[in-house]
């Protein structure tokens, strides 16, 4: 990954803790890693623990952020969920798996969509 692409990303994941909190939501981890990957941001949106994967796009030339969220993808963030709840002893009665999609425009403010329960 390019050092242009990483800050690409993690202005997206910055647009995306903005966008979750002025929505309610109250991050608790950012960017946890294991050996089997990472998770961008787990949040508590009221009693659902919610594990948020972050997409950004520059442009939509080859898809939405959201399409790159593929069912391998979806599959190993399940994995990832349940290793961050025992790693870390945490419980919730209901958990969710969202999607933060973030489009750059050339200017103005970013495009941010989030997707509840995507997968």
């Amino acid at each position: 990954m390019t050092k242009r692409n990483q800050a690409v990303g993690g202005y997206g994941e910055r647009c995306a803790v903005r966008h979750l909190i002025e929505a309610g939501l109250r991050p608790v981890a950012r960017n946890w890693r294991c050996p089997s990957g990472e998770i961008d941001i787990i949040a508590w949106d009221g009693p659902v623990l919610a594990f948020c994967e972050v997409k950004t796009r520059r442009n939509a030339n080859f898809g939405t952020p959201a399409e790159a969220v593929v069912p391998r993808k979806a599959r190993r963030l399940r994995g990832l969920a349940a290793a961050w709840l025992a790693a870390t002893g945490t419980t919730a009665d209901e958990v969710r798996f969202d999607v933060i999609s973030v489009l750059l425009p050339g200017t103005g403010r970013a495009h941010v969509e989030h997707l509840k329960g995507a997968f």
